[in-house]
């Protein structure tokens, strides 16, 4: 904080001498090389360049037993200076310059002064500034070893010179030259060279001479030709110079112990303003967060009133209820239905003023506390909410004030049903079409599906012949246009088609596919045609796509103009008669069912490993590619992407559109990450909504499937996660072999992971598989 060399500090072209800092100085670097040689060492490099200077006029220098002289010699001036040898001296900054940093000072203090550390000048480095230009750079450093050089060969001793040994009295013929050119200070070069070869043979500047003569008389004395004439740095400790009773010393070194003082208060003040800054930072944006909670707690609470008063007009009124109805309804959707289940029970007969009841703090049955999902998760949530809270959704614009539950076969539920007419009478009203509170929307549809279901249960598990063989591994999993059949396909190059509901309700020891259909290459991909409900769709390791027709087990076309492996396959959902493959061969290929050569390509520069046509535009196709980024185009103009998403660091496996304006990615960088499309002119997007993490994905492709909201993926843990679009963290996952008798060690292989996922339409089934072949139907419970 404020330290600078010694020699920059006596180079300085405005220094004036003051004899009290002057002074000062001196005696510090005395009592330095005191410890020196009381500890029978000798300090050698007694230099201005060897010594830092603090705020304070405090010295500090390297310790005196490391120090020995660095090889000076002048370097050539031509285009390449050389760089000088080094050895651990004082000259540090000339080791900063050439990047080295293994040399580490030791310390010393002296009780008597301030604490002085031994440590090497590093100020001279900020004068080089260019460490990016090397031209300017090593002039800069030859600047200085000059500088080096000349100071080296003023502080050399007579003896030194004529080749003896260095010695104690050399350090004392140091400090004569370092006392000089304290009390005289000399600015230009020229002048400075010609001073300091005159003070090698005593001759002193008469000015030096007039004005300070106890320094000049003392300076003469340690500057004594013959080494036993000099003073031991002991005759230095005792002698008057340095032990007269001078009132403007003591009364400078208070000064300076006063300066010190101070500035050690302002250090203390500005720490603590500094955190009463922070502190007052975080105590507003605290107080805003209290603010705005309870604005939005008072307007879902108007809302929950305004709701119940409905419902109390909905319970009044003949044409929407009846009095067979209980005081309570239980709300249990089938497992087809679009909406969340919830084990809830809605309280009918309940008027406003039983709003108080319903407290959170006073609640002892409150369905938060009890939730395990929501206490593991709080501060994620929390962070969820006030995520959600600062931004606007990114959803297309829809505001769905409430979800209701539809009529279930036996009639529970009919009560929201007769609701509904109601509430949509309200949701017809300005302020719930347009949205009171429009963050609270997608945040309280996440909230209220994270927390509806608890686990994933096995329905069934698909028993195969060759389920122990080791080419049995599921590369995909799909169902048909009705949900009532599923495709699995894999390594085993076969395409085995199973009954949805006889593999749930036949619990048999080996279940077989109603058709399987066998290809030349292992088998990358399935898609089923969303219009034509027997044809189904595949890609192999060869490039091949081919359509197959499931009531004949025969193919009806092959499409052969991959020339590497094709990774993915997908149909168009607002034209049937189009699909998409993908390829390692760096290229999407468009085809339609009617012609065996493609109809379009768009080509890349990295492989292409999953395409996907967007819900409800023929005309527009998303597909990932290898080289991190996923590419969104208008089939109208292949020239270029519409837009490019930008955010994973590793290869994109895995593309699924959540909705029309949205789709979710999976990538090897151990992430899901959802993107908005609705901003897609931008052409380059590189901030996803929300990036999902919790499973782990390094080197596989393990599955990704959605359905209403939620996220399946595999992950290389054996293990399936389920997420909600509206929150970063698992809401549910499911370790296979958890509930299966294998011993231990073959239940945590690590060598086995999840391969593929599907759900069963909208609906909160889902079938996944792992490496082993092991087909399991989970369901959300």
């Amino acid at each position: 904080m404020g330290d600078t060399s010694l020699r920059q500090w006596l180079d300085n072209p405005q220094r004036s001498v003051n004899f009290c800092e002057c002074f000062n100085i001196f005696r510090q670097i005395v009592e330095i090389v005191h410890v020196a040689h009381s500890q029978g060492n000798a300090v050698h490099n007694v230099r201005p360049s060897c010594f830092v200077m603090s705020s304070f006029s405090h010295a500090s220098s390297m310790d005196p037993a490391t120090c020995s002289d660095a090889d000076l010699d002048t370097p050539e001036e031509d285009s390449e200076i050389k760089t000088p040898t080094l050895t651990p001296t004082c000259d540090m900054h000339q080791q900063r310059c050439l990047g080295s940093d293994d040399f580490v000072p030791a310390k010393t203090s002296i009780a008597s002064l301030s604490s002085v550390v031994f440590v090497p000048p590093t100020s001279l480095m900020e004068d080089i500034a260019g460490k990016d230009e090397e031209v300017a750079g090593k002039r800069q450093l030859y600047a200085i070893k000059q500088e080096l050089v000349m100071e080296l060969s003023w502080y050399t001793s007579p003896e030194e010179v004529a080749g003896a040994v260095r010695s104690c009295a050399s350090d004392i013929f140091q400090l004569g030259v370092l006392l000089f050119e304290l009390f005289y200070p000399l600015s230009r070069t020229e002048e400075k060279s010609r001073t300091m070869s005159s003070l090698r043979n005593r001759v002193l500047p008469p000015q030096l001479l007039l004005k300070w003569p106890k320094e000049a008389s003392f300076c003469l004395w340690l500057l004594h030709p013959e080494p036993s004439h000099r003073p031991t740095i002991g005759d230095l400790l005792q002698s008057e110079f340095l032990n007269e009773p001078r009132h403007d010393v003591e009364q400078c070194e208070a000064t300076v112990q006063l300066r010190e003082r101070i500035y050690n208060q302002e250090l203390l003040l500005e720490f603590l303003l500094l955190i009463q800054q922070k502190k007052v930072e975080a105590a507003e944006k605290l107080q805003h967060s209290i603010s705005f909670l309870c604005s939005d707690i008072a307007e879902v609470t108007k809302q929950k009133t305004e709701f119940m008063e409905i419902s109390g007009t909905a319970l009044a009124n003949d044409d929407c209820s009846t009095s067979r109805f209980p005081s309570t309804v239980v709300l249990d959707n089938d497992e087809n239905s679009t909406s969340p289940r919830t084990r809830k029970r809605v309280r009918t007969d309940m008027g406003v003023d039983d709003t108080a009841e319903y407290d959170y703090q006073k609640n002892e049955e409150s369905t938060l506390s009890k939730s395990p999902q929501f206490l593991k998760n709080f501060k994620k949530l929390e962070s969820a909410y006030f995520l959600t809270r600062s931004k606007p959704s990114y959803s297309s614009g829809k505001v769905h004030v409430v979800e209701h539950t539809p009529v279930s076969a036996n009639g529970r539920g009919s009560f929201v049903v007769a609701e509904r007419s109601c509430v949509r009478k309200v949701a017809s009203k300005e302020e719930f079409r347009e949205g009171k509170i429009p963050w609270a929307n997608p945040f309280l549809e996440g909230l209220q599906k994270y927390l509806s279901f608890s686990r994933l249960k096995v329905k069934a598990d698909l028993k195969q012949g060759d389920l122990l063989h080791s080419s049995n591994l599921v590369c995909s999993v799909s169902f048909d246009r009705d949900a009532e059949f599923f495709a699995t396909a894999g390594v085993n190059k076969k395409i085995k088609v199973f009954e949805y509901d006889s593999t749930i309700n036949e619990d048999l020891d080996i279940q077989y596919p109603v058709v399987e259909m066998v290809s030349r290459s292992t088998l990358s991909s399935t898609c089923w045609n969303t219009y034509v409900k027997s044809q189904i769709a595949s890609s192999n390791f060869e490039g091949v796509v081919q359509l197959w027709d499931v009531t004949t087990s025969q193919v009806q076309s092959e499409m052969r103009e991959h020339n590497q492996r094709a990774w993915s396959i997908d149909f168009s959902s607002a034209d049937p008669t189009l699909l998409a493959s993908a390829s390692d061969d760096g290229s999407v290929k468009l085809w339609t069912i009617n012609q065996g050569v493609s109809v379009g390509t768009i080509k890349t520069k990295a492989n292409v490993c999953c395409v996907q046509f967007p819900l409800d535009f023929a005309h527009c196709l998303a597909f990932g590619s290898a080289d991190h980024q996923i590419y969104y185009y208008d089939l109208r103009n292949m020239k270029e992407p519409l837009c490019t998403l930008v955010g994973h660091n590793r290869t994109v496996s895995y593309i699924k559109f959540v909705d029309s304006v949205s789709l979710v990615s999976a990538s090897t960088d151990n992430t899901l990450k959802l993107w908005d499309l609705s901003n897609c002119a931008s052409r380059v997007v590189d901030s996803p909504v929300q990036s999902f993490t919790g499973h782990k994905n390094i080197k596989n492709f393990v599955g990704l499937s959605v359905s209403d909201g939620y996220i399946a993926t595999g992950s290389e843990t054996n293990e399936v996660f389920i997420y909600h679009k509206a929150f970063p963290m698992p809401a549910l996952s499911f370790k296979f072999y958890s509930s299966d008798p294998l011993p231990l060690d073959e239940a945590n292989d690590p060598s086995k992971f999840i391969t593929s996922v599907c759900w069963r339409g909208q609906s909160t089934t889902l079938i996944a598989a792992n490496s082993t072949g092991n087909v399991k139907i989970l369901q959300m419970v």
